[in-house]
């Protein structure tokens, strides 16, 4: 994948690009700094006036930012469907997901095996979606002239918790475990201007559909580094300003890729912002993006 010049001449979206943290819009910064630290167990980075930043290991995964000016969107609106924090073993998922039904089990909105992963999903104070979840080997993965074979089959917290549980003594070392940023899920507009923006402009494969309802896009043979989807928001326009997403990031291997990219999105006519360091766009829903240059995880590598 991400070989060929497409049609248009320009280079594709590098195959080593993966995510970057995700920043929300948050209205009360403490206590959804307490959700994710001690519901999540995601670990203060820094904190600095109205931002707080945690992560694993060092490795940023969320941005708070506040911003007490801001409401929540309207129903319906485009924004944020969920945020996707990827774990290195069933086994640090667990540990996350024990910590969610011990602290904050009224979060948990369900659960699924996709085939390629097994997920668990929940709701943040400010009504952000969250999924914890753990990819199966590549090697496991089917594939079927580009698209890979995904599902949303039964799967069991209770005996999730069951398997993979550490003993005791093992939990903090597993609280600790790297973790990333697998994908990012956006509610949007309208598929098929997904897939003109996400795709034909900004460069990622497509590599699952369902119609009109929802698309998946990676960069390297991932199964998903981002999805649109129009279940809560068919027909929706530009985003006011509001409580909730903020900007999402994507991290590119180097200099020349993160230049490509700059030339591919003014070749289809997105304007760009670039301080020198990082590249900063909209796509269509203006849902804000920006595009820098950084290593592999610490520790992951199913999502590079």
């Amino acid at each position: 994948m991400n070989e060929q010049l497409p049609a248009s001449g320009v280079p594709a979206l590098a195959p080593a690009t993966t995510m970057g943290a995700v920043m929300l819009l948050v209205g009360d910064l403490d206590a959804m700094t307490r959700f994710y630290r001690d519901v999540i167990t995601l670990q203060v980075i820094a904190a600095e006036g109205d931002t707080v930043t945690l992560g694993r290991g060092g490795w940023p995964l969320v941005v708070l930012r506040h911003d007490p000016s801001l409401r929540h969107a309207a129903a319906g609106s485009a924004g944020l469907f969920h945020t996707a924090i990827l774990f290195e073993t069933q086994t640090a998922l667990a540990v996350a997901l024990l910590s969610v039904a011990r602290h904050a089990p009224q979060t948990f909105t369900g659960s699924a095996d996709h085939l390629v992963s097994q997920a668990f999903y929940l709701t943040d104070p400010e009504g952000n979606g969250i999924e914890l979840y753990w990819d199966r080997d590549r090697s496991e993965w089917s594939w079927t002239h580009g698209q890979v074979e995904m599902a949303t089959l039964y799967l069991d917290p209770q005996e999730f918790l069951r398997a993979h549980l550490p003993r005791e003594e093992d939990s903090a070392t597993a609280a600790e475990a790297a973790a990333q940023i697998g994908h990012v899920h956006l509610s949007v507009g309208d598929v098929a201007t997904a897939r003109a923006f996400y795709v034909d402009a900004l460069g990622f494969d497509a590599t699952a559909s369902l119609g009109s309802q929802a698309l998946f896009v990676s960069a390297g043979g991932y199964h998903h580094h981002m999805a649109m989807n129009v279940w809560n928001s068919r027909g929706a326009g530009p985003r006011m300003p509001a409580l909730g997403l903020g900007r999402v990031d994507l991290t590119l291997p180097d200099t020349d890729a993160l230049g490509a990219l700059g030339e591919r999105l003014r070749h289809y006519g997105i304007a760009v912002r670039d301080d020198g360091r990082a590249l900063g766009f909209d796509d269509p829903w203006l849902n804000a993006m920006s595009a820098t240059v950084g290593g592999a995880s610490p520790s992951l590598s199913t999502a590079s």
